[in-house]
């Protein structure tokens, strides 16, 4: 998940034009390798783009009356067609003006990969400006969640994540987001299966696309659009606490996940850098400001890795810190990555750190990641596909390839 300020620099950009050669001294083309993402002013905007209410003013302004957006969203939210000409009750005249004047959609499947015996799909896109993005179906016996992703790659630069390797290239739209739901309750209609939960824990930070994330919120929650409970809404963040104040007087009663993944600064500031700017008091105010102001519990996420945040002491630590606040802990034991050194601890380990936290009264789960054999840990599937493109040169250019050193957090 990503940063801090709003303003943080395109990280690839930079680099995008450093001269390259392969092993066998070949010249790569980085140019065609490494596309530049579009500017905010020279991306389209798309029928996924718009509310209800701005549909109903394109189609009056294309000489229709208002009911015809009624039409094109039942054909749009609740048929899922998948283009304009699909909409047999929309006359072909409006059908064609839409098509020049509103695209449908400018994200292309790239790539999709199946596991768990068909109950998880990790979907990788291909933006209109040749960046890639993630998202991954999951089925459980009683519901079908989509993890969401929000922005191509992260600049928060979390030591453990495969999203923010490369930095962060651009903030999907509104549309792009709409498009990854309604794609995954397509297909999970197909499997026979409604679409219950949304995580935004896919690439990216959503407070740091806020904009976006609030508007793609408002049209899937929208009864005319998609009528997407916002109770069934989860976004996570890596704790930008005036994104986390803004988000408390939201409208949407959605639900708060924060990034945690350790209990003091100094080891908190390695793993998350952003806690270096929103250091952990602070960012405990925050979530105790939301709490009051939405009287809605937090669920904290702590990817536990093995010899860096996984010890009895630091349980305990996590432990007192939580203490008295309405919230739950989702465990999750390292998603492993193949660019990156960590390690998940073993079973015994996890279920006695989960065990530590339970005595000490924090209401604690264990969450196994899904899909590992099909690298869905955030951001995998997007490095492996750009290495595949330009044989390992893409990645490799911004990052080196390499984990930074986390030292063990000595806490008493």
């Amino acid at each position: 998940m990503p940063p801090s300020p709003a303003d943080l620099a395109d990280l690839a950009g930079a680099s995008s034009t450093t001269p390259l050669t392969t092993e066998a001294g070949t010249a790569v083309d980085t140019e065609a390798t490494t596309p530049r993402p579009a500017s905010r002013r020279d991306r389209p905007t798309t029928l996924y783009d718009l509310t209800p209410a701005q549909l109903e003013k394109r189609v009056l302004a294309l000489g229709e009356k208002t009911w015809r957006a009624t039409q094109i969203l039942d054909w749009v939210y609740d048929k899922k067609v998948t283009n304009y000409e699909e909409m047999a009750n929309v006359p072909g005249a409006l059908r064609a003006k839409l098509t020049d004047t509103l695209p449908f959609a400018t994200m292309v499947l790239e790539r999709e990969a199946i596991t768990d015996n068909g109950d998880t799909a990790k979907m990788l896109y291909r933006t209109f400006d040749g960046q890639f993005v993630e998202t991954v179906l999951m089925l459980y016996r009683d519901r079908a969640t989509v993890c969401v992703s929000c922005q191509v790659g992260c600049a928060v630069g979390c030591a453990f994540c495969a999203t923010g390797i490369g930095g962060l290239m651009r903030n999907l739209t509104a549309g792009e987001m709409v498009q990854q739901t309604v794609d995954a309750a397509r297909r999970a209609s197909e499997l026979g299966r409604p679409l219950t939960n949304l995580v935004m824990m896919g690439m990216g930070e959503p407070l740091q696309n806020y904009v976006d994330t609030m508007r793609f919120i408002g049209i899937i929650h929208d009864p005319r659009a998609m009528n997407f409970g916002a109770r069934r809404i989860t976004i996570s963040t890596s704790g930008i606490v005036p994104r986390i104040d803004a988000l408390a007087l939201e409208p949407y009663q959605v639900n708060l996940a924060v990034s945690l993944h350790a209990p003091d600064d100094e080891l908190r500031s390695r793993l998350v850098p952003i806690n270096r700017r929103y250091p952990i008091a602070e960012l405990m105010a925050a979530c105790d400001r939301y709490i009051a102001a939405t009287g809605r519990r937090i669920s904290f996420e702590y990817a536990l890795m093995n010899g860096i945040n996984n010890s009895d002491e630091i349980a305990r630590a996590l432990g007192r810190l939580l203490h008295g606040r309405l919230c739950h802990v989702n465990i999750i034991p390292f998603n492993p990555v193949e660019m990156l050194d960590f390690e998940r601890p073993d079973p015994a380990g996890i279920e006695r750190f989960a065990e530590i936290l339970r005595s000490m009264g924090i209401p604690t789960t264990v969450r196994y990641s899904r899909g590992v054999e099909i690298a869905a840990a955030c951001g995998q599937l997007r490095a492996q596909h750009e290495r595949g493109l330009d044989g390992g040169q893409r990645t490799e250019q911004r990052t080196g390839m390499r984990s930074p050193t986390i030292p063990l957090a000595h806490v008493s």
